[in-house]
């Protein structure tokens, strides 16, 4: 019998490292690390998940993606036969960004937002995983590997920009109770794991670990 292959996205600015304690079982599932890749100039979220689509070497692939890209591998799902598609710290529409995204979008606040200062590690760590790793940036250091003022520009207007408002059903929603980035309020439906902070993925694999197989395969 042939392997599932499962494909994984990790959030902003961050390097596949983050899936580094993630085990499967080898003997049923393939797993196969995505990296982000600098946008093209005036690229458009859709044109760029095609793009990285064309890394996706398999048929009918179960997409994992985690915060950001989460996002990306619904728009992923958009070019090509899927699956599953599994997000983790993350939303499935617009709907369920917090206020401030809203606002954000709506005053285009965003584009006052002084990218040079999220090159600094500390301050891209709390933009990307949450103020709730304040103490322990220096550990997380090594997963932003994405240091590219293009690419974070492009992101943060992507991600506030992003036009879906409706809900795909067929999502599998994982979250945490303590997502400081995406809280768990706005979270309209989801498989809720206690404790889980936005970088769960780092710091709950345990959890994952112990119950994402099962995920991948319930119909």
């Amino acid at each position: 019998m042939s392997k599932i292959p499962v494909y994984f996205m990790p959030g902003l600015a961050a390097s596949s490292t983050i899936f580094e304690r993630i085990k499967l079982d080898e003997s049923v599932f393939e797993m196969c690390l995505l990296e982000w890749e600098i946008p093209l100039a005036k690229e458009s979220l859709s044109d760029y998940a095609l793009r990285i689509t064309k890394n996706i070497n398999h048929e009918n692939p179960v997409l994992i993606g985690v915060s950001f890209g989460g996002i990306l591998v619904q728009e992923m799902s958009k070019h090509i036969k899927i699956r599953k598609i599994i997000i983790i710290s993350s939303v499935r529409s617009n709907v369920e960004f917090p206020r401030r995204m809203k606002i954000g979008k709506t005053t285009k606040a965003y584009k006052l937002i002084p990218m040079k200062l999220l090159l600094n590690i500390e301050n891209l760590a709390k933009f990307s995983f949450g103020e709730k790793i304040n103490k322990r940036i220096k550990l997380y250091e090594k997963f932003l590997a994405v240091r590219d003022l293009t690419y974070l520009q492009w992101a943060v207007e992507a991600v506030i920009c992003w036009e879906r408002s409706e809900i795909d059903e067929k999502v599998v929603h994982i979250h945490g109770d303590q997502d400081d980035v995406f809280p768990i309020k706005y979270i309209k439906k989801c498989i809720i794991v206690k404790g889980g902070t936005h970088i769960m993925i780092i710091n709950k694999y345990k959890w994952l670990n112990e119950n994402l197989s099962s995920i991948i395969l319930e119909d």
